[in-house]
């Protein structure tokens, strides 16, 4: 905003209010130049806001594909009717219907340039990660949103303060086109205002699967654009539950699956909100996939437990669950840079012999290896990544660290500097032989940095120079329910009440007591 300030007279410098002269001639009044304040440029490019997820059937936006038409030679959006035909209408009122469409790109020139401005945190292993950034940004009173343009970033006005110890890179940049889209048809090509608006009278295909909708093709905040689905929650857990768990999983540990897929996907509806819409449908969220893959028992699963949640202080927890946590839970802040919680606790998991056995803290190299030797007794001790091994070498090292290890001189040197209380390493050093600083991998970044990983449960044994065998147990971050440990309970009679308090103390199983509202 410009702000000019108001032009005032200089007062005579003697008595009364006369001007003052030089010789015969009267001197205009001495001004100061207008201030003009700068103009905050916008972060990104701005997109609406999904709707609030909120009352007692909630409607999710699922984005079934994103970053679609990020160039005018982007591949074509394909959309094709599983059966009977599909309809669509832009923001123009354009219209169309047929058994499927072809959307191409193209550019259009802005009326004017568009300058964008940002100062960037990241990039991030995770959500869980970047939120809490945001956090420590919003508590200084800046508007901090999280990104998902390739990697998890964190986005702030620029100029913003920032929070102590956050690294971060300014941006800046001037957009002079946007990307449209373009339906083919026989007679050519028609060009569509965003949002468009599909609906598929007996489905759409997609991936291999029916998609029942309706559905949006809509901008994102990188200027590509995104095909979301529309869905009631009870509906798109019939897409989640047996592509996380296993539509053969018994009955107690499905409802457990289907109360945290639920619970989940209401507490996590902010995640892609800079984009306009809810969530996404890979293991960046929830695999969302074909809902026809939910057979009689998932419904059953879904019916017995519709509309419950799992809650603390009448508020959906961050319900967060793995395949197998090899034998011990992990505390929250052993995965990701967040607050601890109540019901996100480390513990050993399994019967009373194993637990006594496997006392924690586990942080004494000794106890992880007693650990990682044994398995009677452990629940889900089955699941085939509840041990495993794995070979790195400094070719791996390398080729995970990309630039980073530019300056790294060989040998590379491999070490744990940190583990927490059930074991998990949080943080490991890669080290090279001359002065350069090395690079330290914390928490959820040694995943995503070494994926032949399958947690961060794991010892290193030296095998020769840059080699190293890596002993481990698990799969996945290790908070909250495992997956394997529900199904072995629900074999030995648990109830999903048991199974849901034992994997998250402290939290509420049921209906929340007021409606829903967005985060």
């Amino acid at each position: 905003m410009i702000r000019l300030l108001t032009l005032t007279l200089l007062l005579c410098m003697g008595l009364g209010c006369r001007a003052r002269e030089r010789g015969d001639v009267l001197q205009p009044p001495v001004t100061e130049p207008p201030v003009v304040e700068p103009v905050q440029r916008a972060t990104h490019r701005s997109v609406a806001d999904p709707p609030p997820v909120d009352g007692l059937e909630p409607v999710l936006w699922v984005a079934l594909e994103d970053h679609l038409g990020a160039t005018a030679t982007a591949a074509p959006l394909n959309l094709r009717a599983f059966a009977g035909s599909l309809s669509l209408r832009d923001a123009t009122g354009e219209h169309g219907s047929g058994s499927g469409f072809v959307i191409s790109w193209r550019s259009v020139a802005l009326d004017r340039p568009l300058t964008l401005a940002r100062r960037i945190a990241g990039p991030y292993a995770s959500f869980e990660s970047a939120d809490r950034v945001a956090s420590r940004w919003r508590d200084l009173g800046v508007a901090a949103e999280v990104a998902h343009p390739k990697e998890w970033e964190v986005w702030a006005p620029e100029g913003s303060p920032v929070p102590e110890g956050l690294a971060v890179r300014d941006w800046q940049g001037s957009l002079a086109n946007t990307i449209e889209p373009v339906l083919e048809t026989s007679e050519g090509e028609r060009p569509l205002q965003g949002p468009v608006l599909i609906e598929a009278s007996d489905g759409l295909l997609w991936a291999g699967g029916r998609f029942e909708g309706p559905f949006r093709l809509q901008r994102d905040a990188y200027g590509s654009w995104t095909l979301v689905e529309q869905v009631p929650v009870e509906r798109y857990l019939e897409g989640v539950v047996p592509h996380e768990i296993g539509a053969g999983s018994p009955m107690a540990a499905l409802q457990a699956q289907t109360v945290l897929a639920r619970t989940w996907a209401l507490a996590n509806s902010h995640r892609f909100s800079i984009d306009g819409y809810h969530l996404c449908s890979d293991t960046q969220c929830q695999v969302y996939s074909d809902p026809r893959h939910a057979g009689a028992a998932v419904r059953e699963a879904i019916a017995a437990t519709q509309g419950k949640l799992l809650s603390l202080n009448n508020q959906p927890i961050s319900a967060v669950y793995h395949a197998t946590n090899g034998g011990v839970m992990a505390a929250g802040p052993e995965a990701w840079a967040m607050q601890p919680t109540i019901y996100l606790r480390p513990r050993a998991d399994g019967d009373e012999g194993w637990s006594n056995r496997h006392q924690l803290p586990l942080q004494q190299r000794q106890a992880v290896q007693a650990l990682l030797a044994d398995r009677s007794g452990a629940y889900g001790e089955q699941h085939p990544r509840f041990r495993w091994t794995r070979i790195l070498s400094s070719a791996d090292l390398r080729q995970a660290l990309g630039a980073a290890a530019g300056p790294l001189v060989s040998p590379l040197r491999l070490q744990v500097l940190e583990r927490g209380v059930s074991g998990r390493v949080l943080a490991l050093q890669i080290s090279g032989s001359g002065a350069a600083a090395p690079v330290i991998l914390k928490l959820d970044a040694i995943r995503r940095t070494l994926r032949t990983l399958p947690s961060t449960l794991f010892m290193l044994e030296p095998q020769g120079v840059e080699r190293w065998l890596v002993r481990g147990g698990g799969f996945g971050h290790g908070a909250g329910l495992s997956q394997a440990g529900a199904i072995d309970l629900a074999w030995r009679g648990w109830p999903v009440e048991r199974i849901l308090s034992h994997y998250y103390p402290g939290t509420v199983y049921g209906p929340l007591s007021t409606p829903m509202q967005s985060p």
